[in-house]
């Protein structure tokens, strides 16, 4: 087995050491060494398990997992070992896994050791990477959490295999956001090597991903708790994650609604004379090519412009949306209610 990607991020006071592996299985001799280590992972996920893995919690899968009763389990299996500050929980799964366990790890002895091995797109190049951890409070997504990095992160490929196809397009993304945030060759890449992408070609996925992770990487590490350009990356997730909500957290994948709120993003910006129109179509080409549906519908404007105002990265009493220029010039600003009324009416049922 070779590693393939050994890549360490500098975020904050603490240090991620990022590996990726051409493997077909989980090496549990890839892990740090520690004393005791809990494993944890979901219904899905657990098939993946090393040999020896030992103790397990397993919780349910899916976003309904992702709350208080989940982290409780997760202490309570932590004290059951027991785990000590320099001890390990190692998460194996999706952002549900890795957000919630990370947030166990984070609070648990006001922190001990944390390894994620994402098993989705996703999580591969998102969420396991940052320190961001969360869980839901009622329909709120990630509204309680932390910032706490994992110590190391293991990227096997071969998991993706087996995702369904609306999952790997969640995750996929994000892929295309990061493209969209440096003006790089990896928007070029992703245009050019579409059916192989779709295709999951793991030769492809070895290459795309880390390039990937390095922009969300390089970003993270200059501002590692979102006080100025992190917030970049939540290109299209101010609206995305109203939706998300409106519709009920879980019924419309999170990848699904960032893509829509990307365009969303785009027509905001071209409505407000920032953004280039030829780069916004290019950009909506772009996303349609690869499957996604950007005409989802509001059910309610009133509730979806309420649920907008309630988004946690407000700042001075106002929500600043993360706009474009063109690729790489991205920048953040409040939108008049008028301005999104214009916006978002012609995707309105109500």
């Amino acid at each position: 087995m070779r590693c393939r990607v050994d890549r360490s991020f500098t975020l904050g006071l603490r240090r991620t050491r990022v590996r990726s592996f051409d493997s077909g299985s989980i090496d549990p001799d890839n892990l740090p060494s520690s004393r005791a280590a809990l494993w944890v992972c979901d219904e899905a996920t657990r098939q993946f398990l090393p040999s020896g893995a030992d103790p397990v919690l397993v919780l349910s899968r899916g976003e309904a997992a992702k709350n208080w009763d989940s982290v409780l389990k997760i202490i309570d299996a932590a004290l059951s070992v027991p785990l000590g500050r320099d001890d390990l929980v190692i998460a194996l799964g999706g952002g549900v896994v890795c957000d919630t366990a990370a947030f166990a790890a984070s609070i648990y002895m006001r922190g001990c050791g944390l390894v994620l091995i994402p098993s989705t797109l996703l999580s591969m190049i998102d969420a396991s990477l940052g320190g961001k951890t969360g869980i839901d409070y009622g329909t709120y997504k990630n509204i309680i959490g932390s910032f706490y990095p994992a110590g190391e992160i293991l990227i096997y490929p071969f998991l993706l295999k087996s995702l369904p196809e609306s999952e790997y397009l969640s995750g996929l993304a994000e892929v295309l956001k990061h493209a969209l945030l440096e003006d790089s060759d990896l928007f070029s890449d992703l245009s050019a090597r579409k059916s192989d992408v779709l295709s999951r070609d793991v030769r492809v996925l070895n290459d795309l991903i880390p390039r990937s992770l390095a922009v969300k990487g390089r970003i993270v590490e200059a501002d590692p708790t979102e006080e100025g350009i992190r917030a970049q990356l939540n290109l299209g997730h101010t609206f995305g994650h109203a939706l998300e909500s409106l519709l009920g957290l879980g019924v419309l994948p999170h990848g699904h609604a960032v893509a829509w709120g990307i365009a969303r993003a785009m027509e905001a910006g071209v409505s407000l004379g920032a953004t280039d129109p030829d780069y916004a179509a290019e950009v909506k080409k772009f996303f349609t090519s690869y499957g996604y549906d950007l005409g989802y519908r509001i059910p309610d404007l009133g509730v979806y412009l309420d649920v907008l105002e309630r988004d946690k990265k407000r700042k001075n009493g106002e929500v600043h949306f993360v706009l474009q220029h063109r690729r790489g010039d991205t920048f953040f600003t409040p939108l008049s209610e008028e301005l999104l009324k214009q916006v978002l009416a012609p995707f309105s049922d109500g």
